[in-house]
């Protein structure tokens, strides 16, 4: 699934709010469907599928809660990312645990905006294509997805858990700088609850196991944003 051809479904009852959704997201070449009510939401679910519904919590017949229980209960598992002006904690878990796969606090930078859609679209279009391939590469690295394997070269490296899934995370996005959020959500779980650090402790590992010297460099920080993968110099 191409995330540049999927179609969103929005509701928001605010107007304004719901015409500038459609708008940004249209201009980064989705296909959206607007609508004000949960009913009319849940009208829409029936008829067509969707790829992503961009829920606010707050509307006047359905609360986001609500709708999401009715279409996990139903057996649909269209992904939620909720728009919500709630940001307690236990908030937070009542929204996941009712099926929303994401959340989006109000107010909103539009960047995070599009990092949540476009993370949503991408795991979707990685759990499609696993059938078709089971591996990834990055110059001179190879990831078996299936059996969970990393390699360099002939030279087989063994990583733990968190590490391989941090090194899945990044190489399926090589080239683009994931921020440190998006990561620790992706890798960690939603909603993330810890140390921050932990990330940095893991990329060090990462590192150590896979930037042996005369290889190129492979994983890269940009400070104060996150990380990247991608193929560079060569480590003295």
């Amino acid at each position: 699934m191409s995330d540049a051809t999927a179609q969103l479904l929005l509701v928001d009852d605010d107007p304004e709010l719901l015409q500038f959704l459609r708008e940004e997201l249209e201009g980064a070449g989705h296909g959206c469907i607007a609508v004000a009510s949960g009913q009319d939401a849940l009208l829409q679910l029936r008829q067509q599928a969707f790829a992503l519904v961009v829920l606010d919590w707050g509307l006047p017949d359905f609360n986001g809660i609500e709708i999401c229980r009715r279409l996990r209960s139903s057996g649909d598992t269209t992904p939620v990312l909720m728009l919500t002006a709630h940001d307690a904690l236990d908030e937070r878990v009542a929204a996941l645990d009712a099926g929303a796969d994401d959340f989006l606090t109000k107010p909103f930078e539009l960047e995070e905006l599009h990092a949540r859609v476009r993370a949503q679209l991408r795991r979707q279009g990685y759990a499609a294509q696993r059938d078709a391939t089971s591996n990834l590469e990055l110059g001179d690295l190879s990831i078996d997805l299936i059996r969970r394997e990393v390699k360099r070269g002939e030279s087989a490296i063994n990583l733990s858990q968190r590490e391989f899934d941090l090194l899945v995370c990044l190489v399926q996005e090589a080239g683009t700088v994931l921020p440190r959020q998006q990561i620790l959500e992706t890798v960690w779980g939603h909603p993330f609850v810890g140390d921050p650090n932990a990330l940095d402790v893991y990329m060090g590992y990462l590192r150590r196991k896979l930037e042996q010297s005369g290889l190129p460099q492979l994983l890269h920080t940009t400070r104060g944003v996150g990380f990247m993968a991608r193929v560079g110099e060569i480590k003295p």
